[in-house]
């Protein structure tokens, strides 16, 4: 299975962006998947994580009300929709496979099943 992530930018605060996570080589909706992020000198956060039944996604808190995470078996792609950037949301976007919903601990994916990631700026 290979991923292509796409739509990091440089945005104002506020404003909105979609990040996609395309799969070729296999179904992606055989999988769960997430996102996650990581900022320069921080811990990797999950932030949102699907089931591969889609049954309830997983949000980190920071996100909540304001981020989407939803896939598109036809075009074998999952999506994050973020809307409502805020500066703390600046960091290296990674779709992840196995990511999971740990409770006590939030969505997590081991590092070995990182896609590539695309940078996400907010500026104030």
């Amino acid at each position: 299975l290979h991923l292509v992530v796409s739509g990091g930018g440089s945005v104002q605060a506020g404003e909105s962006l979609r990040l996609s996570c395309a799969g070729s080589g296999a179904s992606l909706d055989s999988f769960a998947i997430g996102w996650i992020r990581q900022a320069p000198g921080k811990d990797a956060e999950g932030v949102a994580c699907l089931s591969e039944g889609d049954e309830s996604p997983y949000y980190t808190d920071s996100v909540k009300g304001r981020f989407t995470i939803s896939r598109d078996g036809g075009e074998n792609t999952v999506y994050l929709q973020m809307n409502s950037l805020k500066p703390e949301d600046t960091a290296k976007y990674y779709c992840a496979l196995h990511a999971r919903h740990v409770p006590g601990y939030g969505c997590f994916a081991p590092t070995d099943s990182w896609g590539p990631g695309t940078q996400v700026t907010v500026s104030s």
